[in-house]
């Protein structure tokens, strides 16, 4: 077995091919990372971000331009926000921290907000480092970390990653702050954004563990990150303590995976570049040389979710339906399958689902004659 420095040599050889000549790779943020853990199944979605794919131009060379992304609009509002709960050294930020999170402790009077400024993403991350040790060392105190720059290994090569901020608390334990646009009505917010927050919000508090593992003794960092949103349909702002437990171990089970995506990369045929360079035809069969697992959640978080729908649709996939649809129909996974186990021509009618849609398809059978008399 070749030793760990010449596998990964090879594999970022191999992830470059997989691009095209002389296309740099697209960096992972932590949206990207957030959408691998929105469908771990996906080797499609994993072997692209792992080659640093360009998605987007992907899905426009392929006659699926993606609507996936924020619009300025929504980009300009939500900086403007940010700004607003970050006013005044973040007191009010911390102030909310300090209710939601660590109501025990004592209020952040003075709170310490350090420079993070550094040349280049590696002296930022390093800058941080060292920012979250002295605030650490510093016990009793709050520190407001504003944008701080943080470094997670995907594949072989550091993603780095900017959370929104993060605080120290006077224990010492770390929390992530994520601060959305979108809004909390009556203490509550849209549940599928609120789930895409909490996945974003994982990969960095799966960041934050490997700054934390550097140091003796590993400082807490905090699994219950804050969200923080516009309340009702003002600019005020409130927040909910979000736990990311669950998007924390999807996440980290799935970067897991890439570390192994040597072995997509291994099953794929030989000369399979994804450059949107490339004539439609060729570009097509190396996309679909790739399994996908596509789901409708998809949609708002995959750049080629339009072009994996329409394939899924031709195949007659259930998935088209829905994760929930497709788990109860077994063993079942076209709709014409379906079908056909409903009116008796084919399943096993010891198999519960296929019992289910025959006595569905009665009951419908049966109503349907009622009416007609």
């Amino acid at each position: 077995m070749p030793p760990p420095r010449t596998r990964g040599t090879a594999l970022r050889r191999r992830l470059a091919e997989l691009r095209g000549p002389d296309v740099p790779a697209k960096a992972l943020d932590a949206r990207a990372l957030a959408a691998l853990a929105a469908n771990p199944g996906c080797s499609r979605r994993a072997i692209l971000a792992g080659a640093g794919v360009n998605k987007t131009a992907l899905a426009s060379a392929l006659g699926s331009p993606s609507a996936f992304g924020q619009s300025q609009f929504a980009l300009t509002r939500g900086n403007a926000f940010e700004a607003k709960v970050k006013a005044d050294g973040g007191t009010e930020l911390l102030r909310l921290v300090h209710e939601r999170l660590d109501p025990h402790a004592e209020p952040p009077a003075g709170a310490s907000v350090p420079d993070l400024t550094a040349v280049g993403p590696e002296g930022r991350t390093a800058r941080t480092a060292l920012a979250l040790r002295e605030a650490t060392a510093a016990a009793g105190t709050w520190t407001l970390l504003d944008h701080p720059m943080l470094a997670l290994d995907v594949a072989g090569s550091p993603a780095f990653l900017e959370p929104d901020a993060v605080v120290v608390h006077p224990d010492g334990s770390w929390t992530v702050v994520e601060i959305k646009s979108f809004p909390m009505l009556d203490g509550s917010a849209d549940p599928a954004k609120v789930g895409a927050a909490a996945r974003q919000a994982a990969v960095y508090v799966l960041a934050l563990e490997r700054v934390a593992a550097r140091l003796d003794p590993a400082p807490p960092v905090r699994h219950r990150v804050l969200l923080v949103c516009p309340k009702d349909f003002s600019n005020l702002p409130t927040a909910s303590a979000v736990d990311v437990r669950k998007q924390r171990a999807v996440t980290h089970r799935q970067l897991a995976r890439l570390t192994r995506i040597e072995d997509i990369a291994d099953a794929l045929p030989e000369g399979t570049c994804f450059s949107p360079e490339l004539p439609a035809e060729q570009l097509l069969a190396a996309v679909e040389s790739v399994p996908a697992t596509y789901a409708p959640e998809c949609l708002s978080a995959c750049e080629l979710a339009f072009h994996c729908r329409g394939r899924s649709r031709e195949a007659g996939a259930v998935t088209t339906l829905g994760r929930p649809v497709r788990a109860e129909l077994g063993a079942l996974t076209t709709v014409e399958d379906v079908l056909a186990a409903a009116r008796g021509e084919a399943g096993d009618p010891d198999d519960p689902a296929v019992a289910a849609l025959r006595r569905a398809a009665r009951l419908r059978g049966e109503a349907l004659e009622a009416m007609c008399r």
